[in-house]
Protein backbone atom coordinates (compact mmCIF):
# COMPACT_ATOMS: atom_id res chain seq x y z
CA UNK A 1 0.00 0.00 0.00
CA UNK A 2 1.45 3.42 -0.83
CA UNK A 3 1.44 6.49 1.33
CA UNK A 4 1.86 9.76 0.70
CA UNK A 5 5.16 10.52 2.91
CA UNK A 6 6.46 13.84 3.62
CA UNK A 7 10.11 14.84 4.49
CA UNK A 8 11.26 16.43 7.59
CA UNK A 9 14.68 18.25 7.48
CA UNK A 10 16.80 19.14 10.27
CA UNK A 11 17.30 22.73 9.47
CA UNK A 12 13.42 22.53 10.95
CA UNK A 13 14.66 21.67 14.67
CA UNK A 14 18.51 22.32 15.21
CA UNK A 15 18.32 25.56 16.45
CA UNK A 16 21.74 27.69 17.54
CA UNK A 17 24.01 24.77 15.84
CA UNK A 18 22.41 22.37 18.45
CA UNK A 19 22.37 18.94 16.03
CA UNK A 20 19.45 17.34 18.02
CA UNK A 21 16.12 18.23 19.41
CA UNK A 22 14.17 16.38 21.96
CA UNK A 23 10.49 16.45 22.54
CA UNK A 24 7.70 14.85 24.33
CA UNK A 25 4.53 14.84 21.68
CA UNK A 26 1.14 13.55 21.86
CA UNK A 27 0.41 11.52 18.92
CA UNK A 28 -2.41 12.46 16.48
CA UNK A 29 -4.45 10.04 14.57
CA UNK A 30 -3.77 12.69 11.74
CA UNK A 31 -0.12 12.75 12.23
CA UNK A 32 1.43 12.39 8.70
CA UNK A 33 3.54 9.57 7.13
CA UNK A 34 6.97 10.82 6.85
CA UNK A 35 10.66 10.16 6.41
CA UNK A 36 13.23 12.30 7.87
CA UNK A 37 17.06 13.54 6.88
CA UNK A 38 18.22 12.84 10.61
CA UNK A 39 18.18 9.86 12.81
CA UNK A 40 15.65 9.65 15.48
CA UNK A 41 15.60 7.21 18.83
CA UNK A 42 11.61 7.09 20.29
CA UNK A 43 10.39 5.67 23.21
CA UNK A 44 6.54 5.58 23.90
CA UNK A 45 5.93 7.21 27.41
CA UNK A 46 2.25 6.54 27.84
CA UNK A 47 -0.70 4.91 26.45
CA UNK A 48 -0.54 2.83 23.64
CA UNK A 49 -1.09 2.52 19.61
CA UNK A 50 0.57 1.80 16.42
CA UNK A 51 3.59 2.20 14.43
CA UNK A 52 3.20 2.94 10.85
CA UNK A 53 6.80 1.73 9.42
CA UNK A 54 7.29 0.63 5.31
CA UNK A 55 4.42 -1.18 4.84
CA UNK A 56 4.17 -2.89 7.92
CA UNK A 57 1.91 -1.96 11.44
CA UNK A 58 2.89 -2.90 14.90
CA UNK A 59 1.23 -2.42 18.00
CA UNK A 60 3.41 -0.22 20.72
CA UNK A 61 2.89 0.66 24.50
CA UNK A 62 4.49 2.13 27.10
CA UNK A 63 8.00 1.19 27.49
CA UNK A 64 9.04 0.38 23.98
CA UNK A 65 11.99 1.72 22.16
CA UNK A 66 12.90 2.74 18.40
CA UNK A 67 15.72 3.45 16.21
CA UNK A 68 14.47 4.74 12.93
CA UNK A 69 17.46 5.60 10.72
CA UNK A 70 17.50 8.00 7.67
CA UNK A 71 15.13 7.55 5.34
CA UNK A 72 13.04 5.64 6.36
CA UNK A 73 8.84 6.00 6.62
CA UNK A 74 7.28 5.81 9.21
CA UNK A 75 4.45 7.15 11.64
CA UNK A 76 2.96 6.93 15.28
CA UNK A 77 -0.61 7.04 15.85
CA UNK A 78 -2.90 6.26 18.73
CA UNK A 79 -5.45 3.89 18.45
CA UNK A 80 -8.26 6.64 18.64
CA UNK A 81 -8.09 10.28 17.63
CA UNK A 82 -8.95 11.28 21.44
CA UNK A 83 -6.14 12.64 23.23
CA UNK A 84 -7.26 12.28 26.92
CA UNK A 85 -8.63 8.75 26.46
CA UNK A 86 -5.92 6.40 25.36
CA UNK A 87 -3.66 8.62 25.11
CA UNK A 88 -0.26 7.95 23.08
CA UNK A 89 2.71 10.07 24.03
CA UNK A 90 6.29 9.50 22.84
CA UNK A 91 10.14 11.00 23.68
CA UNK A 92 11.75 11.68 20.44
CA UNK A 93 15.42 12.46 20.30
CA UNK A 94 16.41 13.64 16.88
CA UNK A 95 20.07 13.94 16.00
CA UNK A 96 22.28 14.68 12.57
CA UNK A 97 24.81 12.44 11.53
CA UNK A 98 27.39 15.27 11.50
CA UNK A 99 26.51 14.79 15.48
CA UNK A 100 28.08 10.69 15.69
CA UNK A 101 30.75 12.07 14.17
CA UNK A 102 31.71 13.95 17.14
CA UNK A 103 30.64 10.85 19.32
CA UNK A 104 32.85 8.65 17.76
CA UNK A 105 35.76 10.90 18.36
CA UNK A 106 35.11 10.78 21.86
CA UNK A 107 34.27 7.29 22.29
CA UNK A 108 37.04 5.08 23.14
CA UNK A 109 35.83 1.65 23.17
CA UNK A 110 36.53 -0.29 20.14
CA UNK A 111 32.90 -1.88 19.45
CA UNK A 112 30.79 1.21 20.38
CA UNK A 113 33.30 3.46 17.95
CA UNK A 114 32.24 0.90 15.27
CA UNK A 115 28.62 0.93 15.90
CA UNK A 116 28.64 4.95 15.89
CA UNK A 117 30.28 5.02 12.89
CA UNK A 118 27.86 2.43 10.90
CA UNK A 119 25.00 4.35 12.12
CA UNK A 120 26.36 7.26 10.77
CA UNK A 121 26.86 6.16 7.30
CA UNK A 122 23.54 4.61 7.12
CA UNK A 123 24.32 0.66 8.29
CA UNK A 124 22.02 0.67 11.01
CA UNK A 125 18.79 -0.94 10.23
CA UNK A 126 15.53 0.02 12.12
CA UNK A 127 15.49 -1.75 15.57
CA UNK A 128 13.00 -1.73 18.30
CA UNK A 129 13.16 -3.36 21.86
CA UNK A 130 11.31 -3.18 25.60
CA UNK A 131 12.51 -1.07 27.98
CA UNK A 132 13.38 -4.11 30.57
CA UNK A 133 14.46 -2.12 33.60
CA UNK A 134 13.57 1.66 32.90
CA UNK A 135 17.11 2.61 31.80
CA UNK A 136 15.52 3.91 28.55
CA UNK A 137 13.10 5.61 30.24
CA UNK A 138 15.36 7.25 32.76
CA UNK A 139 17.33 8.93 30.08
CA UNK A 140 14.97 10.01 28.17
CA UNK A 141 13.46 11.96 31.22
CA UNK A 142 16.83 13.21 31.76
CA UNK A 143 17.62 14.30 28.09
CA UNK A 144 14.18 16.09 27.57
CA UNK A 145 14.47 17.84 31.00
CA UNK A 146 18.02 19.06 30.18
CA UNK A 147 16.88 20.29 26.45
CA UNK A 148 13.73 22.36 27.90
CA UNK A 149 15.65 23.53 31.17
CA UNK A 150 19.24 24.15 29.95
CA UNK A 151 21.97 24.97 32.13
CA UNK A 152 25.68 25.59 32.36
CA UNK A 153 27.22 23.12 30.12
CA UNK A 154 24.03 21.29 28.44
CA UNK A 155 25.33 21.26 25.22
CA UNK A 156 28.15 18.94 26.43
CA UNK A 157 25.98 17.35 28.88
CA UNK A 158 23.24 16.08 26.35
CA UNK A 159 25.85 14.82 23.89
CA UNK A 160 27.45 12.60 26.99
CA UNK A 161 23.74 11.31 27.06
CA UNK A 162 22.72 10.75 23.83
CA UNK A 163 25.99 8.51 23.69
CA UNK A 164 24.71 6.46 26.75
CA UNK A 165 21.76 6.27 24.86
CA UNK A 166 23.21 5.02 21.92
CA UNK A 167 25.45 2.78 23.97
CA UNK A 168 22.55 1.51 25.56
CA UNK A 169 21.16 0.48 22.36
CA UNK A 170 24.23 -1.21 21.11
CA UNK A 171 24.18 -3.51 24.35
CA UNK A 172 20.46 -4.52 23.43
CA UNK A 173 21.40 -5.09 19.85
CA UNK A 174 24.40 -7.33 21.09
CA UNK A 175 22.23 -9.08 23.92
CA UNK A 176 19.18 -9.63 21.45
CA UNK A 177 21.97 -11.44 18.92
CA UNK A 178 21.48 -15.39 19.04
CA UNK A 179 25.06 -15.71 20.28
CA UNK A 180 25.48 -17.19 23.58
CA UNK A 181 25.58 -14.78 26.35
CA UNK A 182 28.83 -14.23 29.06
CA UNK A 183 29.34 -14.57 32.41
CA UNK A 184 29.05 -10.96 32.84
CA UNK A 185 25.91 -10.55 30.70
CA UNK A 186 24.00 -13.25 32.48
CA UNK A 187 25.04 -11.82 35.88
CA UNK A 188 23.79 -7.96 34.81
CA UNK A 189 20.58 -9.82 34.18
CA UNK A 190 20.60 -11.07 37.78
CA UNK A 191 21.13 -7.55 38.46
CA UNK A 192 18.43 -5.95 36.75
CA UNK A 193 15.94 -8.70 38.24
CA UNK A 194 16.89 -7.50 41.63
CA UNK A 195 16.20 -3.70 40.65
CA UNK A 196 13.03 -4.59 39.12
CA UNK A 197 11.59 -7.05 42.04
CA UNK A 198 13.72 -5.72 45.06
CA UNK A 199 10.13 -5.75 47.44
CA UNK A 200 9.54 -9.19 46.88
CA UNK A 201 10.93 -12.39 48.59
CA UNK A 202 13.98 -12.52 46.83
CA UNK A 203 16.45 -15.47 48.13
CA UNK A 204 19.60 -16.57 46.86
CA UNK A 205 18.13 -20.48 46.42
CA UNK A 206 15.62 -18.60 44.24
CA UNK A 207 18.18 -16.48 42.18
CA UNK A 208 20.36 -19.81 41.62
CA UNK A 209 17.46 -21.77 40.63
CA UNK A 210 16.43 -19.49 38.05
CA UNK A 211 20.03 -18.92 36.96
CA UNK A 212 21.03 -22.23 36.66
CA UNK A 213 24.34 -21.77 38.62
CA UNK A 214 24.86 -23.21 42.38
CA UNK A 215 24.12 -20.95 45.44
CA UNK A 216 27.68 -21.47 45.88
CA UNK A 217 28.91 -20.35 42.44
CA UNK A 218 26.34 -17.11 42.71
CA UNK A 219 27.60 -16.10 46.01
CA UNK A 220 30.81 -15.89 44.38
CA UNK A 221 29.71 -13.65 41.63
CA UNK A 222 28.06 -11.29 44.17
CA UNK A 223 31.68 -10.75 45.54
CA UNK A 224 33.61 -10.76 42.78
CA UNK A 225 31.48 -8.22 40.62
CA UNK A 226 29.41 -5.68 43.45
CA UNK A 227 32.25 -6.53 45.97
CA UNK A 228 29.46 -7.54 48.74
CA UNK A 229 27.21 -10.59 49.54
CA UNK A 230 23.90 -11.20 47.88
CA UNK A 231 22.31 -10.15 51.61
CA UNK A 232 24.61 -7.32 51.61
CA UNK A 233 23.50 -5.95 47.90
CA UNK A 234 19.94 -6.54 48.43
CA UNK A 235 19.84 -4.51 51.34
CA UNK A 236 21.25 -1.24 49.63
CA UNK A 237 19.37 -1.62 46.86
CA UNK A 238 16.17 -1.51 48.99
CA UNK A 239 17.63 1.08 51.36
CA UNK A 240 18.62 3.15 48.45
CA UNK A 241 15.02 2.68 46.61
CA UNK A 242 13.99 3.89 50.51
CA UNK A 243 15.75 7.17 50.37
CA UNK A 244 13.79 7.94 47.33
CA UNK A 245 10.71 7.31 48.55
CA UNK A 246 11.53 9.35 51.68
CA UNK A 247 12.78 12.52 49.41
CA UNK A 248 10.16 12.18 46.77
CA UNK A 249 7.00 11.40 48.84
CA UNK A 250 4.87 12.14 52.09
CA UNK A 251 4.09 7.98 52.76
CA UNK A 252 4.67 7.46 56.03
CA UNK A 253 7.92 5.48 56.99
CA UNK A 254 6.20 2.39 57.96
CA UNK A 255 4.66 2.21 54.42
CA UNK A 256 7.61 3.12 52.62
CA UNK A 257 9.28 -0.06 54.78
CA UNK A 258 6.42 -2.63 52.97
CA UNK A 259 6.99 -1.31 49.51
CA UNK A 260 10.70 -2.25 49.62
CA UNK A 261 9.95 -5.40 50.94
CA UNK A 262 10.40 -5.09 54.99
CA UNK A 263 6.96 -5.69 57.06
CA UNK A 264 9.42 -5.53 60.64
CA UNK A 265 9.32 -1.56 61.05
CA UNK A 266 12.50 -2.02 63.94
CA UNK A 267 14.30 -3.63 61.03
CA UNK A 268 13.93 -1.38 58.32
CA UNK A 269 15.06 1.27 60.65
CA UNK A 270 17.98 -0.08 61.80
CA UNK A 271 18.98 -1.28 58.84
CA UNK A 272 18.76 1.97 57.05
CA UNK A 273 20.47 3.47 59.97
CA UNK A 274 23.12 0.99 59.15
CA UNK A 275 23.34 1.88 56.15
CA UNK A 276 22.74 6.25 55.98
CA UNK A 277 24.08 6.75 59.18
CA UNK A 278 20.61 8.28 60.39
CA UNK A 279 17.26 6.48 60.83
CA UNK A 280 14.48 6.68 57.94
CA UNK A 281 13.13 10.23 60.22
CA UNK A 282 16.07 12.00 60.07
CA UNK A 283 17.05 11.66 56.45
CA UNK A 284 13.59 12.74 55.27
CA UNK A 285 14.02 16.25 57.74
CA UNK A 286 17.76 16.75 56.58
CA UNK A 287 16.94 15.79 52.52
CA UNK A 288 13.96 18.05 52.95
CA UNK A 289 15.73 21.10 54.37
CA UNK A 290 18.52 20.87 51.75
CA UNK A 291 16.17 20.97 49.06
CA UNK A 292 14.80 24.13 50.26
CA UNK A 293 15.22 27.56 48.46
CA UNK A 294 18.20 29.44 50.04
CA UNK A 295 20.19 26.35 51.78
Amino acid sequence: MNHPVETYRGEHYFQNNQLLYINRAAESIMSPYHDHDFLECAYIAEGSGYHHIGDQVHKVRKGQVFFIPIGTPHVFRPVIASKTNNPLSVFNCVFSPMLLHKLAAFASDYRSVQFIVDMEGGRCSYYSCMDSNDQYEKLFLAMHREFELPRTGSADYLHLLLLQLLITLQRCMEESSPAPAPKQHAFTMILNDIDQHYSQELTLAKLAAASGWSERHLQRLFQQYTKQSFHRYLQNVRVQKSQALLRGSMLKINTIAEMVGYKDIHSFNSLFKRCTGMPPSVYRKESTTAGSPGR
